[in-house]
């Protein structure tokens, strides 16, 4: 006799069911963690951001078991889930891929659709490695930022054209701006140096034309996060 009237909606599915969804989200959305790290790029990897893959496929799969064909437990659940708020920025825009792909899988493997989530999980997986090791749609002249700093009043609108000329296929002033309290000036340039240039000559050129101040070049600016 059910005392309390508590039904169980647990019927719905069996435990081997319960096991092979949370087993194979956990299989599918690993393999993609995998993915994730030996395709990335840069220096904002984080173990941190592995683990919540896993877990959002594991998590999405267990949503999506729980929710089954019933609609009014999905609108429930939309509006219990609408007070979570995420503060944390996405670092890079692939981030967002990978998340919505372990989310994709995990909800393919929740709905029972085992085969399906198994071939997009590779395919897609494959694709991924494909671009990454192609280097896929990247720019052939990569872009640098240049900071060159001069003192207060030098004529430096054409002060590096002559070694820009020599050195780089592209040479935009982006930035002017003064630092240590007025005393210098820094330039900010968006450069792409040619093929056979030795970056030691180029910024020994620029420290003569400066009178020696600080030069900074920062390369991979568009592929790492600063």
């Amino acid at each position: 006799m059910d005392v309390f009237n508590i039904t169980d909606l647990t019927s719905e599915f069996t435990v081997l069911d319960v096991v092979l969804v949370l087993t194979l989200s956990f299989l599918l959305s690993a393999f993609i963690g995998w993915i994730y790290q030996h395709t990335h790029r840069g220096t904002s990897y984080t173990q941190s951001f592995v683990f919540t893959l896993v877990m959002n496929g594991m998590i999405v799969a267990l949503v999506m078991l729980i929710v089954g064909s019933n609609i009014a437990r999905a609108f429930s659940l939309v509006g219990a889930l609408s007070i979570i708020r995420f503060r944390n920025a996405v670092k890079e825009t692939r981030d967002v891929g990978f998340i919505f792909f372990t989310m994709a899988i995990g909800m393919a493997v929740g709905t029972r659709f085992y085969l399906l989530a198994i071939i997009a999980a590779v395919v897609i997986s494959l694709v991924v490695l494909l671009m990454t090791r192609l280097d896929w749609f990247a720019h052939e002249n990569a872009s640098q930022i240049l900071r060159v700093q001069v003192p207060e009043g030098t004529p430096f609108e054409t002060l590096f054209d002559p070694v820009f000329y020599r050195y780089t296929s592209v040479s935009d002033l982006i930035s002017v701006d003064t630092v240590q309290n007025g005393s210098l000036i820094e330039l900010v340039y968006n450069i792409a140096t040619r093929k056979s240039v030795r970056m030691q000559d180029f910024l020994q050129e620029l420290k003569k034309l400066n009178g020696d101040h600080k030069v900074t070049l920062i390369t991979g600016y568009n592929t790492t996060d600063l």
